[in-house]
């Protein structure tokens, strides 16, 4: 039994989640094979043989897949899953779009979000806003899964040596194309891989407030996320938003100023390893998940706690 995991890259460096799909696939059990499908991404591919785990890396460099549009990664995954037993991504925006695509394409459902396996064919999901926890057992010949990454370990970046592959790329579909993007550039760590995240709320009242956030995640080195109320509120960048529609994290400390605690914002950072809520109202229900809670005002807290910091 192989097993299939599309490498999350951007032409030049690997993503960590992919680590965590391996962690994921090694769960599985049998060999891994990495796809990394990009353009100009060999250094990619190289680092990826790199990875603990890995038997093999399947190499796709081609000008159609430089920005991972479904509708020419799916057909070049669906086109390679037959030799596989499991096709995982991580649970990411790109997995996200081109794995239902491949899921269509090989004619089996999708078991999305996965936080748990228990055999090859059974695993463990969240629904209901992560109220509930799923156990799904898939007889599809080709499992399409998406892997929620915080839920597994990352596997070492070094340790492994496997070959690298070329694989052949199918011509550009033509169905879509690539207009541009707007990247948000920070020299705070990344939202999804932070180890320390100072998550704001619709408490803070304004954008210029979120600066108090800004200002004690400096001090600890880690990153700034919002609520939705306080993104749809126009007091932080999309890009932040953490819960369901948002970015799924785990980071080692998360802190939480002016959020209430919405379910949708619970199912975005609960499996954090340790909670600080700070909330002047004691009935907020983001102080049913907190390791910490402290009501106060958090115009006063802030900066007291960036001072002791």
């Amino acid at each position: 039994m192989a097993i299939l995991v599309i490498a999350e890259h951007n032409n030049s460096a690997l993503n960590p989640a992919t680590l965590n799909t391996v962690g994921a696939a090694s769960a599985i059990g049998g060999d891994i094979h990495l796809l990394v499908a990009g353009s100009g991404c060999a250094a990619v591919a190289e680092t990826a043989a790199k990875i603990a785990g890995v038997s093999q890396v399947l190499l796709a460099d081609d000008a159609a897949y430089a920005h991972q549009l479904p509708e020419n990664v799916a057909p070049l995954i669906a086109g390679i899953a037959p030799s596989y037993s499991h096709v995982l991504a991580p649970a990411s925006t790109n997995g996200k779009n081109y794995l239902p695509c491949v899921a269509a394409l090989l004619d089996v459902d999708q078991i999305s979000d996965i936080i748990a396996v228990l055999s090859a064919d059974t695993f463990k999901r969240p629904i209901y806003a992560g109220n509930a926890i799923a156990t799904v057992r898939s007889s599809a010949l080709i499992k399409v899964i998406t892997v929620r990454t915080t839920a597994f370990e990352a596997v070492a970046a070094e340790g492994g040596s496997a070959s690298v592959e070329a694989v052949a790329a199918l011509a550009d579909s033509g169905k879509s194309s690539f207009i541009s993007e707007d990247i948000a550039k920070s020299d705070r760590p990344d939202l999804g891989s932070a180890k320390v995240i100072v998550s704001g709320g619709r408490g803070l009242l304004s954008s210029d407030n979120f600066q108090l956030l800004y200002t004690l995640a400096d001090k600890l080195g880690g990153a700034v996320g919002a609520s939705r109320a306080a993104v749809d509120a126009g007091f932080a960048a999309n890009d932040l938003q953490v819960g369901q529609t948002g970015k799924i994290v785990a980071p080692d400390l998360y802190i939480a100023v002016g959020i209430s605690g919405a379910i949708q914002h619970l199912a975005g950072m609960k499996d954090s390893k340790v909670i600080v809520a700070i909330n002047k109202d004691p009935e907020a229900p983001i102080f049913q998940v907190a390791d910490y809670g402290l009501v106060a005002d958090l115009f006063e807290a802030v900066p007291e706690l960036t001072q002791a910091v």
